[in-house]
């Protein structure tokens, strides 16, 4: 166990930089005094640990120290091989550039070690786009440049409601989320950080303008973006039958599903609030019926009547045109 911990507080170390006793000792729920010998004892070790004191004080560890490839284990570089390959997949990272660290991760693995890469390649992370074309990987590209050398971007954007509307903005890096990717910026039109899924995103030019960036982090923003405390949401009782009962048993958890004698699916499940429940619910078509709430079930079925006069009407104008 003193291995262990001994171990994690060197990787804590390495990854950031100032950490106090008492943030070790809670981490890792032992005693201060524990940490202050386990401080010692890899100081002894020959890890250059630095003590700093005051209210900003702590330990960390000298910038020239580097971890040796022998403090990772054959199942770490596995688990970074498959990394590198879920990353590869996603079509919007340089494939040059993986494919160089997928060689420096390979070339860690003993000879030894080479047969038993191939033997354990049991999972494999696959992000495939949808939209996978040389224009979305110029696109992923651009982007990722104007990133990285502060450049501006003006584009055009269509939002969840369907208005288009002409932005410019300080790109701050791109997030991968449920197949799809975002950007996050700050919107220089709405003064505010923001964030724009890429393919409702059209006509981008990089600027020659730079910006200073802003002291906000891409980890802040991604949490930011996610869904507000005070967000409202609904209650949903549904019963899938047929087809939809194969894509409910995927989209919902099997603690939210009820399965009944005559086959069909219970689901009783809480979604944030707003108009895109009506479109999602209707794309199962005849095989979903609404229990609850009553107002739901009429939205749709009054959304699905709107659709079928829609139809109605350009079928009478193509006869009236026929004559």
């Amino acid at each position: 166990m003193k291995l262990e911990r001994l171990m994690a507080i060197t990787i804590l170390l390495l990854n950031r930089r100032r950490v106090q006793a008492q943030e070790l000792a809670d981490r890792l729920e032992v005693s201060l005094r524990t940490i202050y010998r386990d401080l010692e004892s890899l100081s002894l070790a020959g890890i250059p640990i630095v003590s700093y004191t005051g209210t900003e004080g702590g330990y960390e560890i000298m910038d020239s120290f580097r971890m040796d490839r022998q403090m990772l284990s054959f199942d770490d570089l596995l688990a970074l091989f498959t990394a590198l390959r879920g990353l590869q997949s996603t079509q919007a990272l340089n494939h040059t550039h993986v494919d160089r660290l997928l060689d420096k991760v390979g070339a860690l693995v003993s000879q030894a070690e080479q047969g038993r890469l191939a033997e354990r390649d049991q999972v494999l992370i696959d992000f495939t786009p949808w939209r996978n074309s040389e224009t979305e990987r110029s696109k992923y590209e651009s982007l990722q440049k104007s990133v990285n050398d502060k450049k501006l971007i003006r584009f055009t954007y269509t939002d969840g409601q369907g208005e288009e509307s002409e932005r410019c903005v300080e790109p701050m890096g791109l997030v991968l989320k449920k197949y799809s990717w975002y950007l996050h910026a700050y919107c220089l039109d709405r003064m505010d950080y923001r964030i724009f899924k890429l393919s409702r995103l059209r006509d981008m030019q990089v600027l020659d303008e730079s910006f200073n960036r802003r002291a906000m982090t891409l980890t802040k923003l991604n949490e930011r973006w996610g869904t507000p405390q005070h967000q409202q949401t609904v209650d949903l009782v549904l019963r899938f039958t047929g087809e939809a009962k194969v894509s409910a048993a995927d989209r919902f958890d099997e603690n939210e599903i009820e399965r009944l004698p005559d086959g069909s699916l219970l689901v009783r499940t809480t979604f944030p609030d707003g108009k895109w429940i009506i479109g999602f619910l209707l794309h199962y078509k005849t095989d979903l019926i609404i229990l609850e709430p009553a107002h739901i079930a009429a939205e749709v079925r009054k959304m699905a009547l709107d659709i079928s006069a829609l139809y109605l009407d350009s079928e009478h104008a193509v006869l009236n045109k026929n004559g």
